[in-house]
C-alpha cells in the first residue's frame, strides 16, 4: 500500500497545462472501513456516508462477493453494519434521491455479468424494494442526480453488437458504450436520452450548476482517458470540456461546493494517488495534494465541509483496501 503519513499542503505550482497548484487543502486520516475491499459503490443521505458492493479477498484467489452495507458517521469518526444489500454486486451505481438509496446496475456477484437491476433502501425502516430495472445492463457505469432523477451514464454491456449509435453510441471493442438512460424514482420507470459523444467504462460524473460533468474512464484497452464531457439536461445536448489533467480510469468523482473533484485510478501497471477538481467559474483544474493511500475501484462522498475518499484497491486489478482518507480546508 502506498501510504504517507502526515500532513500534506499544497504550495508550488504545476507545469500542466490548466492545472494550477493553489489550493491550501490538506488530508486526515480517519476510521478504516471495516472490511478490505475494491470496487464499491458509495453515497450519502447527509445523515452517513454508506458503502457497498464491490470484491473482498475471501477466498484467496477467488474474490468474493460482499454483500455487508456499512454506514459510517463522520461526527463520530465510527462505523456500523446496517444490514445486507440484496444481491452480491459491484462496479454498480450509487445514489440518494429523496432519503432513499438507490443501487443502479454493475455487474452480479464476483462475476462480470452486468445487470439492470434497480434496488432502493429506505435508511428509517431498513427495507429493501425493487425499482424498475435499466432499460439497458451495464456495469462500471457513473450515476449523477438531478432534479431528483438518476442519470445512468456509460459502462460495460453483456454485448455492443447490434446496439443502434443513435442510442447508445457506437459501441467500443470491449463493450464499452455512451449509454445515457435516466430513472425516475417518482414514476418508477425509465427513459433514453442523448449518448455520450464517448463510450467507455469505469468513468465518473457528478453534478455542478445543473449539469452533468462526466470524465475520465477507459475503452478498448485505453486506460488514461481524459475525456470530459458536460451534459445540459435543458437543451438534452452534450458539449466538451477542458480535458482531466491526469488520465485515468476506475477513478472517484463527486461534486463540493461547486466543483468537480476527481480521485485515484488505475492504468495497467499502476494506481494513482493524483486528487484534482474543476472549477467551473473559470473553466480550469486544479491540482490537490495526492492521495495518502494510491488506489482504484474506491468510492468518495461530499460531507460537510469535506470529502470523503473510501476504500479501493492499492495495487491495480484485484487488490484490496480499508483507507478512509478525507480533504480538508478546502476553499
Amino acid at each position: 500500500m502506498n501510504f504517507r503519513p502526515g500532513v500534506f499542503l499544497l504550495a508550488a505550482c504545476s507545469s500542466a497545462p490548466g492545472a494550477e497548484h493553489t489550493v491550501p487543502a490538506r488530508w486526515e486520516t480517519r476510521a478504516p472501513v471495516p472490511e478490505a475491499r475494491t470496487e464499491v459503490s458509495v453515497t450519502t443521505d447527509g445523515a452517513q456516508i454508506y458503502v457497498i458492493g464491490g470484491f473482498r479477498a475471501e477466498p484467496v484467489g477467488d474474490p468474493s462477493a460482499p454483500r455487508a452495507m456499512f454506514a459510517y458517521d463522520p461526527g463520530a469518526d465510527r462505523w456500523t453494519t446496517v444490514g445486507e444489500i440484496p444481491e452480491g454486486v459491484n462496479h454498480a451505481g450509487f445514489a440518494t434521491v429523496g432519503g432513499k438509496l438507490f443501487i443502479i446496475g454493475g455487474f452480479r456477484d464476483n462475476t462480470f455479468t452486468p445487470t439492470g437491476a434497480v434496488r432502493i433502501y429506505d435508511p428509517s425502516t431498513r427495507v429493501w424494494q425493487d425499482g424498475a430495472p435499466m432499460l439497458t445492463p451495464r456495469g462500471a457505469l457513473a450515476v449523477a442526480v438531478i432534479d431528483g432523477k438518476i442519470h445512468a451514464i456509460g459502462g460495460n454491456v453483456a454485448d455492443g453488437s447490434g446496439l443502434p449509435p443513435h442510442e447508445h453510441g457506437a459501441p467500443e471493442q470491449d463493450n464499452s458504450v455512451a449509454t445515457h438512460e435516466v430513472y425516475d424514482p417518482a414514476a418508477n420507470g425509465w427513459t433514453r436520452v442523448t449518448p455520450m459523444p464517448t463510450s467507455r467504462n469505469h468513468l465518473g460524473a457528478a453534478v455542478i450548476a445543473g449539469k452533468i460533468h462526466a470524465v475520465g474512464g477507459r475503452a478498448s484497452g485505453e486506460m488514461e482517458l481524459t475525456t470530459h464531457e458536460i451534459y445540459d439536461p435543458a437543451s438534452g445536448a452534450w458539449t466538451a470540456g477542458p480535458p482531466v489533467p491526469t488520465g485515468r480510469s476506475g477513478i472517484a468523482v463527486v461534486a463540493h461546493d461547486g466543483m468537480i473533484y476527481v480521485f485515484g485510478g488505475e492504468t495497467g501497471g499502476k494506481t494513482f494517488d493524483e486528487a484534482e477538481r474543476y472549477d467551473p467559474a473559470t473553466s480550469r483544474w486544479e491540482r490537490l495534494p495526492p492521495m495518502p493511500t494510491a488506489r482504484h475501484g474506491l468510492g468518495a462522498a461530499s460531507f460537510g465541509g469535506a470529502v470523503y475518499v473510501l476504500s479501493g484497491g492499492p495495487q491495480p486489478g484485484f487488490a484490496f483496501g480499508t483507507a478512509n482518507e478525507r480533504l480538508v480546508n478546502l476553499r
